[in-house]
C-alpha cells in the first residue's frame, strides 16, 4: 500500500511518512505495523471527539440508510442540515443567525470574502501577516506567508496586509475596506492569541468604517479553546464566523454565517452569489450534528482549562523554549525546524503523534482531541520529554 501510495497518490512534499493506517479509536490510531500511536495532532484539530467516535458513526449509519446527496445546496429542505444549522443559531450569539453549508474550511473562507464584497459594495479585503486561511486561490491570497504564495500569483488583488495585534495599523482600515479577515488564534504562526483589548478595539474600527469582521474559528472552533468559539473569550461578535475542521468531526465540512440581513446578499443580484453542489451534504451534516451536540452537552469544554493547565505543568525541559496557545491548542518552542522534525520522528518510533507548526517549523504542534484522557495527557508528555531527552540538536 506504501508503494501504490506514493505511486498514485499526489503528493504534498518530498517527505511524506507513508504511514499505513489500520484503524483508528478513541485517542490511539493503529497502524499495520500491529502497533498502536497515541494521537496528540487529531487530524489538525479535525478529530474533536477523537477517532470513531460511537455517536458519529452511528449518526453517519442511520443517515446512510435514509438517503444521501439529493440535490445541490440551498434547494431541497433536508432533515439533517436543517438541525445543524438551527443548532449553530442556538449556541451562537446576535446576530449569528444563519448558516452557509460547503465542502471545507478553505471553500468558506472564499464565501466569506465573496458575501463582504457583496453586502458592502466595496473591493478591498485586509488581512493579517503570517495569517493562514487555506490553499484555494481566495484563502491563498488572505494568508500572510510570501514563501507560500509567490510561486501562484497573481492571486486576488486589492488585499493588504497589517500587523497583528498592532493598534496602529488599525487605521488602515477604512471606508474602502469590504472585510476585516482574521484568525482569533494565529495558527500557521504559532498559535498566536490576540493581546488583551486587541479585537475590541479591531471591531470597533471595522463598526467606525463600515467593514465587516470576518473570523477564522477553523482551528479553535468546536471547543478547543474551552468555549465553542474562540471569540467568546475576547467579548466581541463578529459580523462573518468561518468554520471547518473539528465541526465534522472526522468528515470534511465547513461554514460560515451571518445575520439574516447579510447572508441574503447572496441570493439576489445575482442570484446564486455563492453555490456549491454537495456542501449541506445530510451524511456529513449528520455527522457534524451529532458532533456539535456532543460539545454542547458534554463536560468536555469544562475540562480544557484542566487538560492545559496538565499539558503546561508536565512539558518543562531545558529544550522547550515556550509555550504558545490556549486550551488543547499548543504550541512548544524547541527551538530550530531540524531539532523539531527530529523530536516529532522520535516520538512517532516511541508510539506518539505529534506534528508542527506550518510557517513556524520550530513549533511542535499539540492539538489532540477533546476527549484525551488526563493519564493519556501524562503518558505522551513523557513520550515528548524522553524523545528530548534522546534527540541531539
Amino acid at each position: 500500500m506504501q508503494q501504490d501510495f506514493f505511486k498514485y497518490q499526489a503528493q504534498t512534499t518530498q517527505f511524506a511518512a507513508g504511514f499505513e493506517v489500520e484503524k483508528a479509536e478513541g485517542s490511539y490510531i493503529y497502524g499495520k505495523d500491529g502497533r498502536k500511536y497515541l494521537d496528540f495532532v487529531a487530524g489538525v484539530s479535525a478529530n474533536t471527539l477523537g477517532h470513531s467516535h460511537p455517536k458519529i458513526v452511528e449518526a453517519i449509519k442511520t443517515q446512510a440508510e435514509k438517503y444521501l446527496h439529493v440535490m445541490v445546496y440551498g434547494e431541497y429542505a433536508q432533515e439533517m442540515p436543517v438541525k445543524l444549522c438551527r443548532l449553530l443559531a442556538q449556541a451562537t450569539p446576535e446576530p449569528l443567525e444563519v448558516t452557509y453549508l460547503v465542502n471545507s474550511g478553505a471553500e468558506a473562507i472564499d464565501g466569506s470574502l465573496k458575501l463582504a464584497k457583496r453586502y458592502t459594495g466595496r473591493e478591498e479585503i485586509v488581512s493579517f501577516k503570517n495569517a493562514y486561511h487555506g490553499n484555494t486561490h481566495g484563502a491563498l491570497s488572505v494568508s500572510g506567508n510570501e514563501y507560500h504564495k509567490r510561486e501562484f500569483r497573481p492571486l486576488l488583488p486589492m488585499v493588504s496586509f497589517i500587523e497583528f495585534n498592532s493598534l496602529p495599523d488599525l487605521e488602515k482600515i477604512t471606508d474602502k475596506t469590504a472585510g476585516v479577515i482574521l484568525e482569533t488564534i494565529q495558527g500557521a504562526a504559532g498559535f498566536l492569541l490576540p493581546e488583551k483589548g486587541y479585537l475590541k478595539k479591531l471591531k470597533a474600527r471595522c463598526e467606525e468604517v463600515g467593514a465587516l469582521l470576518i473570523l477564522d474559528e477553523i482551528q479553535p472552533g468546536f471547543g478547543r479553546t474551552g468555549k465553542l468559539f474562540a471569540f467568546e473569550h475576547y467579548g466581541i461578535v463578529p459580523d462573518i464566523l468561518v468554520m471547518g475542521k473539528g465541526m465534522g468531526g472526522g468528515v470534511p465540512v465547513g461554514a460560515f454565517m451571518s445575520s439574516h440581513a447579510v447572508m441574503q446578499s447572496l441570493s439576489h443580484s445575482p442570484k446564486l452569489g455563492h453555490i456549491t453542489t454537495f456542501g449541506g451534504n445530510p451524511l456529513i451534516a449528520a455527522a457534524s450534528h451529532a458532533t456539535l451536540k456532543e460539545v454542547l452537552e458534554s463536560n468536555l469544554m469544562e475540562e480544557v482549562s484542566a487538560k492545559e493547565e496538565l499539558f503546561r505543568e508536565l512539558l518543562v525541559h531545558p529544550k522547550i523554549k515556550n509555550i504558545n496557545g490556549r486550551g488543547l491548542m499548543l504550541a512548544v518552542n524547541l527551538g530550530s525546524p531540524e531539532f523539531t522534525l527530529k523530536v516529532a520522528a522520535r516520538c512517532m518510533q516511541l508510539g506518539l503523534v505529534v506534528f508542527w507548526q506550518l510557517y513556524r517549523n520550530e513549533y511542535l504542534r499539540i492539538s489532540p482531541p477533546l476527549t484525551l484522557s488526563l493519564d493519556e495527557i501524562r503518558e505522551g508528555c513523557a513520550i515528548i520529554l524522553q524523545a528530548l531527552d534522546e534527540t541531539a540538536e
